[in-house]
């Protein structure tokens, strides 16, 4: 186990704007965490509509890999899954900005500092998000998708405000997800055919009014 390292003086926990865009912490108030095995769900409260970004920081090696951070958001309620590589510290890096606000930079809200104490699950990355996906969008199913996934017949299922359609593309090949009563967007897709092979499929939907117009939220790759 690497040695804890030191850190700056208002590093930890709630920075200047985190109350002023409507955020709280949930399930996890104190900014010192120990995770006993290398899986976390981290949830905040907001009052406003939000984007948020993460980046995951190793302490040992300061190695960033914040695509192992899932961020998505349903009921006022913003979860970020976190997949840590190894056991150790590390510096989980929150940044924000309300939606209505189109600057690209988002600035530092939150800092948490984890000790993880075991890595006992196998860690792939989250699919890559864009950013109407920080829209107040929620994904069910996949959260993850590999070349070693089962991918004969992948549910995919999601919350996605606003759209008229969602649709998974993959080489070219679309198959359309169903809307239920819930609002949410659900369909089985084959993807077996492309295992290994690379290929990225993404999640995409269409917001209107142009019917061909279709947004990329997620990216995986198989």
């Amino acid at each position: 186990m690497s040695e804890k390292p030191e850190l700056p003086f208002g590093y930890l926990g709630a920075q200047e704007k985190f109350a002023e865009f409507g955020l709280a912490t949930d399930n996890y108030t104190e900014p010192e965490i120990t995770a006993q095995d290398n899986q976390l769900e981290i949830k905040l409260k907001t009052s406003k509509p939000v984007k948020v970004t993460c980046n995951l920081i190793a302490c040992k090696d300061d190695k960033e890999t914040p695509e192992n951070v899932f961020t998505h958001t349903r009921d006022k309620t913003i979860t970020l899954v976190v997949h840590f590589p190894t056991s150790g510290y590390y510096k989980l890096q929150i940044y924000a900005l309300p939606l209505s606000d189109e600057s690209k930079t988002l600035p530092g809200v939150f800092n948490y500092f984890i000790n993880v104490k075991r890595a006992l699950n196998a860690v792939y990355p989250f699919p890559k998000q864009y950013a109407q996906w920080k829209d107040g969008c929620y994904l069910c199913e996949p959260l993850v998708l590999h070349e070693g996934s089962s991918l004969a017949k992948v549910n995919f299922k999601c919350c996605i405000p606003k759209a008229n359609a969602v649709a998974v593309v993959a080489e070219g090949e679309w198959v359309h997800l169903t809307k239920d009563g819930n609002e949410n967007w659900e369909g089985k897709v084959a993807l077996s055919q492309f295992r290994g092979k690379g290929i990225k499929v993404t999640l995409n939907a269409n917001f209107g009014p142009d019917e061909t117009k279709y947004s990329t939220l997620l990216e995986y790759n198989i």
